[in-house]
């Protein structure tokens, strides 16, 4: 019998996504200037006011509250009408340094023998659903939320647009669990308070369906379009107004948006957040880890659709175990424990073999903390950080190289394919 699956995602003015990518440009700025920087940052924004809180060893000092304005006023937070904006927004910091408990178990004599910065169990997930082997459900939502924040900008075709929002879309799939149409998009969208509840709405809602919608289906292959149809729900803003929004209308939390920031529900999540950690910190880097295996092993034919889990203890260099669940998709005769076992042989999954293999000690992380960790492009950019003391420096920074299927050749050839 046909079922529906609904995934979500919300934009980088949601004031989850605020304190996220705030904590991620701290991160970066950290590793800019000292790659071997450990952190753990964390965000709370609310009305008119940003609190940071973490632990930090780095041999590198920043304008942490500056840093933090920078990223608000670079989302749009820009007018003191949001009641939240980064050139007025109050900055504290409780920053400290890092327990030397938790250090103890990561820096070793050597790096090879980095410990886990953390114990925990990490989930990777790769479909062929989609171009970018993610769910089709995120990927649409998280490509809506893209495309509203382009209209946002442009303050042309729409010029109403506040930055905070949040997307969903449910699809019917078939027994055989192929994607058939798209049952139902829900999109709401902070804005100005430009006339009656009833003309607001009406003008919202035909520009999302007749503007937005139509952009977003023309970035898409023609399968993928093919399931829009004339009988689409839509639920546009659908308590009515949403003039009150962002940190002024909701309090924002780092790590509040982790299954948004993986596979939308597909597949499992260990709970641990990404943002505002340095690699070392497994919960980020082998989820990225994980990731790379399941794109990997999809893309090489091993099979249609894969869970990767690895698991950690906390100090101690070589993962618990890693499990496959290949959800019977594997075309060839392998149990999920007999590719397991080959996964193990192929990737190493020791922390600084991750770190290394995928260069996560660069400042590549501000790039993730919006829309989505997974399926994302992998590209070079050149990125500029400056310190207190005026020093500025230009990195070109390999941005989600855990998205490369530079393994499937290895892959392949050690499953004799």
């Amino acid at each position: 019998m046909p079922y529906l699956f609904t995934s979500e995602s919300v934009s980088e003015g949601h004031p989850d996504k605020v304190a996220d990518q705030i904590s991620d440009a701290l991160i970066d700025n950290f590793l800019a200037f000292d790659k071997e920087s450990k952190v753990a940052c964390e965000t709370l924004v609310t009305t008119g006011q940003v609190i940071l809180a973490g632990e930090v060893k780095s041999n590198t000092y920043l304008d942490v509250q500056q840093i933090a304005r920078d990223v608000i006023n670079k989302i749009g937070y820009t007018k003191g009408e949001y009641m939240f904006d980064g050139n007025s927004c109050g900055v504290l910091s409780a920053i400290h340094e890092q327990s030397d408990d938790i250090n103890r178990g990561v820096d070793r004599a050597t790096k090879e023998e980095q410990g886990a910065g953390d114990q925990g169990m990490m989930f990777g997930y790769a479909t062929r659903e989609t171009e970018n082997y993610m769910p089709l459900a995120l990927d649409l939502s998280h490509r809506i939320l893209k495309e509203l924040a382009k209209l946002r900008r442009e303050n042309k075709d729409i010029t109403y647009l506040r930055p905070d929002s949040k997307s969903q879309v449910t699809i019917e799939y078939s027994d055989d669990n192929i994607p058939q149409r798209i049952v139902a998009i829900v999109v709401s969208t902070q804005h100005d308070d430009f006339g009656t509840d009833e003309v607001m709405l009406s003008k919202i809602r035909k520009d999302i369906v007749d503007i937005l919608i139509p952009r977003v289906k023309a970035q898409l292959p023609e399968d993928i379009q093919n399931l829009f149809n004339d009988e689409i729900t839509y639920h546009i803003n659908p308590t009515g107004k949403f003039v009150i929004g962002g940190p002024h209308g909701d309090t924002g939390l780092t790590g509040r948006k982790i299954i948004v920031d993986t596979y939308g529900g597909k597949g499992a999540h260990g709970g641990g957040a990404f943002s505002g950690k340095d690699p070392s910190k497994v919960d980020r880097s082998a989820a990225y880890a994980t990731r790379h295996i399941a794109k990997n092993l999809v893309a090489a034919g091993i099979c249609d659709e894969v869970l990767v889990q690895v698991s950690y203890a906390i100090g101690v260099v070589e993962p618990m175990g890693i499990f496959i669940d290949t959800y019977g998709t594997c075309p060839f005769n392998m149990t999920d424990g007999e590719i397991a076992q080959k996964v193990s042989e192929i990737f190493d999954m020791r922390p600084a073999a991750i770190e290394e293999r995928l260069k996560l000690r660069q400042p590549m992380y501000s790039e993730t903390a919006a829309y989505g960790h997974m399926g994302r492009q992998n590209e070079t950019i050149t990125k500029t950080f400056s310190q207190p003391n005026g020093e500025n420096i230009s990195l070109d920074v390999e941005l989600f190289t855990w998205e490369k299927l530079d393994y499937v050749d290895k892959v392949k050839t050690a499953f004799g394919l």
